[in-house]
């Protein structure tokens, strides 16, 4: 029964300092995916030690931003690192298994004054669905990370004031509305409709972590053939070391 745990890291380096190695020892998962490494092939930091026989970086062009990596026990049959038309940036890593693909993902932010929601909705959103997609045709997809949307109003404290702020836009929310509707289920919304408050996202702003007024913007999507397999999705706010908290699935073949 495979672990997967997803975890935005806001920085790698800075994580390891804040009890990396030993929060994730501690979950004993078979694939670990990251996203916001920010480092590069010559900054990386040495994971001999993790525990981790393959590992697979993603990293972006421009130093100290985005990056994606995987951590797993078992080899793949194959791995790649971008989707069609979007290279540079660090933000893919798919491995293939004889039962699935795992894609780890770190969907680009909105930004400040929405500068890129054009960019993400019409051509980042559209091209990751036709990637998903076409891998869905051969194998179910397991596909994870810090997707930045709040999908639904139960998925962050404050959704009637959030309308026009990125990753609770119409249009933000709508792309991952048209990924479910192609095939897909978002696992933890899937086990738990009705649980609020659970949320994988805190600003460093206002003590919003301790007051818990965050946001759910991390996701293990998997396809609907794999839901007989859903055993357990699980959020682990007691995780820190970033401003994203981990979260997991367990998947039974």
């Amino acid at each position: 029964m495979p672990r997967f745990i997803s975890w935005n890291v806001n920085g790698i380096r800075a994580c390891l300092k804040k009890g990396f190695i030993e929060s994730m020892s501690a979950l004993s998962a078979d694939f670990i995916c990251l996203q916001e490494t920010k480092c590069q092939a010559e900054t990386l930091p040495d994971f001999s030690n993790f525990g981790y026989e393959y590992s697979y970086f993603n990293y972006a062009e421009k130093k100290g931003y985005s990056g994606t990596a995987i951590f797993a026990r078992e080899a793949p049959q194959s791995v790649s690192y971008h989707i069609p038309n979007h290279a540079n940036e660090g933000r893919v890593v798919t491995l293939k298994y004889p039962a699935y693909y795992l894609v780890n993902a770190y969907v680009p932010n909105s930004g400040d004054a929405l500068k890129r929601l054009e960019y993400r909705t019409r051509s980042w959103e559209p091209d990751m669905r036709a990637y998903l997609g076409e891998l869905a045709q051969e194998l179910p997809v397991v596909y994870c990370g810090d997707l930045n949307v709040a999908h639904k109003e139960i998925d962050l404290t404050h959704p009637q004031s959030n309308h026009y702020s990125a990753g609770f836009t119409d249009e933000e929310r709508s792309e991952l509305t048209l990924l479910l509707e192609s095939g897909f289920v978002d696992t933890f919304r899937h086990l738990y409709p009705s649980v609020g408050g659970a949320y994988t996202w805190w600003s460093y702003r206002s003590m919003a972590r301790e007051r818990n007024i965050g946001w759910r913007i991390d996701y293990f999507v998997i396809s609907k053939e794999l839901l007989p397999n859903l055993k357990e999705a699980t959020i682990y706010p007691d995780i820190y070391g970033s401003d994203h908290c981990p979260v997991g699935i367990f998947l039974d073949f």
